[in-house]
């Protein structure tokens, strides 16, 4: 049995080697939307959102999971915290080093999640959209080991119940169309993932559908839909249905 969960772990980790490279043919911001005007404005305050759940701040030893291209990491790193980033594809990563980050602050690694034990532990442990990529119950209880007592993980990660999202997961057909959603990844359920996170030890479990904002929304409607979409959020049915759903948890000390 062990071996059988072995080989689908390495499997799907060349999966995700070989999909990292896909996305560094072409221009991987501009895949997951995050280039236009509208997807700057997502990325920036998803990044606020995971700073705010993590209370990232200086003096704080922080591990990135999947920090792709740097995006992200870039955002994060204005909070002054130390940030080991890890990614398992080499091709993302050489664009994430291009960013030219602080090598006294931020270090780039290419390595799995799952082999990240001597690196911690760490103050906190974040990132955008990549615990779907995971086996959710391995990777809650590594980060789990890898927290401090009193340490928060902080992610911001797709929600299943959004149509475009569902769509993207569910239906092969729908691949040609959402190329950059490789085979192994799923989305979260909000009840199902706080289930988990009990489960796996965590307490100050709170998770929140957010994010109303599509990228393609022209620079003239942003304004509108960013201010509906706040309402949306607020709304207890309406906001179920929101594109990503914000992570905050603890290990208890």
């Amino acid at each position: 049995m062990c071996n059988n969960i072995d080989s689908q772990a390495v499997a799907q980790a060349a999966h995700e080697i070989e999909h990292g490279k896909l996305l560094a043919e072409h221009d991987p911001e501009a895949a997951w939307g995050w280039a236009t005007p509208a997807g700057q404005l997502r990325a920036q305050r998803r990044a606020e959102l995971i700073v705010e759940g993590a209370g990232l701040r200086a003096g704080m030893h922080v591990l990135e999971i999947g920090c792709g291209v740097g995006n992200f990491t870039e955002r994060f790193a204005r909070s002054g915290a130390r940030i080991t980033a890890v990614d398992i594809s080499p091709d993302l990563l050489d664009r994430a080093r291009q960013r030219n980050l602080p090598t006294d602050q931020v270090r780039f690694v290419c390595k799995r999640f799952e082999d990240c034990e001597v690196d911690g532990p760490f103050d906190a442990v974040i990132g955008s959209s990549i615990l779907h990529h995971l086996d959710l119950p391995a990777a809650l209880a590594k980060i789990f080991r890898l927290l401090k007592p009193g340490g928060a993980m902080s992610f911001a990660e797709p929600n299943m119940l959004n149509p475009q999202v569902f769509a993207e997961r569910k239906f092969r057909f729908m691949r040609k169309i959402f190329w950059y959603v490789s085979a192994d990844e799923t989305a979260f359920v909000r009840w199902q993932l706080a289930a988990e996170l009990s489960k796996a030890g965590f307490d100050q479990v709170r998770i929140t559908p957010f994010d109303w904002l599509h990228p393609a929304v022209p620079l003239r409607l942003i304004p509108l839909v960013s201010g509906a979409g706040r309402v949306l959020e607020s709304l207890p049915v309406a906001r179920e249905f929101a594109g990503s759903l914000r992570i905050r948890a603890r290990r208890p000390t």
